[in-house]
């Protein structure tokens, strides 16, 4: 039996390689852009966050989050590991749960992939994008950007989501796949920076604290998060941000309250700054929560409580002091949009999961059909989630026998 499958990322190459494993087809990978894994490469900061033990439905989201139960169930973490650990990587988990490879490159995973791709039943054709695919009889007929026709029995649509358009993402397997007959809910970006007021962190390029963050709208809660944030010239970023972000891009005119003291109660920040104006009367404001927050923090919420830094910290009253605890505990930011499918990690939204099967990722459809990966409407939080996913359903849908 012939296999084909459109897109040569995580999904892809291991539906190739699944497919392949039995020795009984003969495989068909295509790749548009002139290596494989590219996406993939840039994943962690560079350092491949490939899974997380705490993988589990909860960290999924999408119109139907269950339906990555059965390829999770199919292909869970310590499988995934094993298939890992079969083609000759290591890997190491942090504390946290996430998992990295031991060489702690992406690279590392890239080539152990590459190298099992390289088999007699395999072919892998990059610089060819799949530009058409029609349904004929059993056979489908791809055609590619030269005008190539070729046919094949079944047909796997790994092309990824719109998310980094510049490493790679685009509409292409949501075309190909509407072609077929099926649908695709909107697409926002997920894991993604967000755009804010700019008054504040403009000042802040290159901060990083850990903070409590709530996202509301109208008062009212949307979403919650904790961990590492990071200030930029345009807004906020950081693992915490991230997990807000598919929220925050369909809720228009939230607001991000950060908690940057969430450990330290405010009637014991209160009680501290009062011992530091007993113990060092000397001081202006400007040092005022030197030695709490980041220096270049501190200041600024001295300053957004109306404070001169210039201002002794004798003469600060009870209510300034007041002030500046209660902004400790909640800096608002007003968020005005995000750095879209070009700074986005992954997509939100994709191929309706309905019209599948999920015990198979087989279209309902049309017959011999199916999708894996972030071209499906499935993404997961931060943390290797999505590429968990990546591979669970790659693994799954390469899972042909007849």
């Amino acid at each position: 039996m012939r296999i084909a499958i459109i897109g040569a990322g995580a999904s892809g190459m291991a539906a190739a390689i699944a497919a392949a494993a039995s020795g009984l087809h003969q495989v068909l990978l295509f790749e548009r852009q002139a290596r494989v894994g590219r996406k993939l490469l840039a994943t962690g900061n560079g350092r491949c966050n490939l899974s997380n033990w705490h993988t589990a439905p909860n960290h999924y989201h999408g119109s139907s989050p269950d339906f990555v139960l059965p390829a999770l169930e199919a292909f869970p973490v310590d499988l995934v590991l094993e298939f890992f650990q079969s083609l000759g990587l290591y890997t190491v988990t942090e504390p946290s749960g996430r998992i990295y490879p031991y060489s702690d490159q992406a690279n590392s995973v890239v080539d152990v992939l590459r190298f099992a791709l390289n088999r007699q039943n395999i072919e892998l054709l990059i610089g060819t994008e799949i530009v058409s695919v029609k349904k004929q009889g059993d056979v489908f007929d791809l055609k590619d950007q030269t005008g190539t026709h070729r046919q094949t029995d079944r047909l796997i649509v790994a092309c990824g989501g719109a998310a980094g358009t510049k490493l790679g993402g685009g509409l292409s397997g949501y075309q190909l796949l509407r072609s077929l007959g099926h649908h695709c809910t909107k697409l926002h970006p997920s894991l993604v920076q967000l755009k804010t007021e700019t008054e504040l962190v403009k000042a802040l390029k290159g901060v990083r604290a850990n903070a409590s963050l709530r996202l509301t709208l109208h008062d009212s809660l949307l979403a919650t998060a904790a961990g590492e944030v990071q200030f930029t010239d345009y807004g906020i970023s950081g693992p915490a941000v991230f997990d807000l972000s598919r929220t925050a891009a369909t809720a228009e005119g939230s607001v991000l309250h950060l908690d940057l003291l969430p450990e330290y109660p405010s009637e014991d920040l209160l009680s501290a700054l009062c011992i530091r104006i007993s113990r060092f009367p000397f001081l202006l404001a400007d040092d005022l929560l030197t030695g709490i927050l980041h220096n270049r923090l501190g200041r600024v919420v001295v300053k957004a409580c109306g404070i001169g830094l210039t201002t002794p910290l004798t003469e600060l009253s009870w209510d300034a002091l007041n002030t500046v605890v209660a902004l400790c505990h909640d800096l608002p930011l007003s968020v005005t949009g995000n750095m879209g499918m070009d700074g986005a990690q992954v997509t939100a939204g994709g191929a309706v999961t309905m019209e599948f099967y999920p015990e198979t990722l087989q279209s309902r459809i049309v017959p011999g059909l199916y999708a894996a990966g972030e071209v499906l409407d499935v993404d997961g939080d931060c943390g290797g989630f999505n590429l968990q996913w990546a591979w669970s359903s790659g693994l799954l849908a390469g899972q042909i026998r007849e």
